[in-house]
């Protein structure tokens, strides 16, 4: 059977009636088309000069193309490479997709939404799912300054998705099987400063420890830094052991804030991750620090562009 051409498919699409919906699906279509160089050239040029990614050296020369990207030989071990060896975005297939599925990132889709916006298969949107992610959520400051604010949150934990569990599965909105805050429980540790630079840290099962702490803040924490934390007792021993200046306000005495001395700007981010990771109806402990990393983009409000995302994960590879 003979396809139509184009001519002949415009000619019938004019010669039928469009409403509102028709209209706006194909608006929908159109805008989502997007030409596969684009994508290409936004690659080459956020990896350019990047040195060879096994063995660091910058000699290198031109050695064919595969998959639409320049491949190098690398003078110093002999590896060829491309812009996307050694970053998460590497062997991903259809390039083509990339920018409207990052919009469907920015946008935050869920995974089967996402796939039916760009037009894949839903276990392909959940796969890129958790490769941008990781590459734009790179984009994360060295460093925090003046006054930092930090505090952890916690959340149930959960082995969504695996094939094997530890342990009996749960009821639908199951709770921990012991009170407070114990082995069953996600630790978050979110340390963000009042410039809006925000860093977190996914520091394992149960009550965030002092060698965690040590681990986490130590080395984003400059020497003239003040810590603001409640009143945990983990952190008055953190803060000594490091030399660092600290503040605790004691939430569960009533006190929220003394001046200056408040954590209200990481217990806000609590709250807006909390509330924007609702619309993913649970996600797995081993992606919580993605999901995380995800909010921490899109609240920076740095990378704002499906070709911003793009550039990160591959600049930062």
């Amino acid at each position: 059977m003979r396809g139509l051409t184009f001519d002949e498919l415009f000619a019938m699409l004019l010669a039928v009636e469009l409403s509102p919906d028709d209209l706006s699906r194909l608006r929908e279509w159109i805008a989502g088309i997007v030409d596969p160089a684009e994508c290409i050239a936004l690659i080459e040029q956020a990896a350019a000069g990047r040195p060879c990614p096994h063995c660091r050296c910058a000699r290198k020369h031109r050695c064919g193309h595969a998959s639409g990207l320049q491949r190098f030989r690398c003078l110093g071990c002999g590896h060829s490479h491309n812009a996307l060896t050694g970053t998460p975005l590497a062997r991903l297939r259809k390039k083509e997709l990339w920018l409207p599925y990052l919009q469907c990132v920015l946008e935050s889709r869920t995974v089967r939404d996402a796939a039916r916006v760009v037009g894949v298969h839903r276990t392909t949107s959940f796969r890129w799912r958790h490769r941008f992610v990781p590459g734009a959520m790179r984009d994360r400051p060295a460093t925090l300054s003046a006054i930092v604010e930090a505090d952890e949150t916690y959340r149930l934990e959960s082995q969504k998705g695996a094939r094997n569990l530890t342990r009996p599965p749960r009821k639908r909105g199951g709770v921990a099987k012991r009170r407070g805050i114990n082995r069953e429980h996600d630790c978050l540790l979110v340390a963000r400063d009042r410039s809006g630079r925000t860093l977190d840290f996914h520091t394992g099962r149960g009550q965030v420890t002092v060698g965690q702490l040590h681990e986490c803040l130590k080395p984003v924490l400059p020497d003239d830094a003040l810590l603001i934390t409640d009143g945990a007792i983990v952190y008055q021993h953190f803060a000594e052991q490091a030399g660092i200046t600290h503040e605790a306000v004691n939430v569960e005495a009533g006190v929220r804030a003394r001046g200056a001395i408040h954590i209200r700007n990481v217990n806000s981010w609590h709250s807006r991750f909390k509330s924007w990771l609702v619309r993913f109806r649970g996600v797995a402990s081993r992606y919580l620090i993605h999901y995380s990393g995800w909010q921490r983009v899109l609240d920076d409000r740095r990378l704002t562009k499906p070709a911003h995302l793009l550039c990160a994960a591959v600049q930062l590879g």
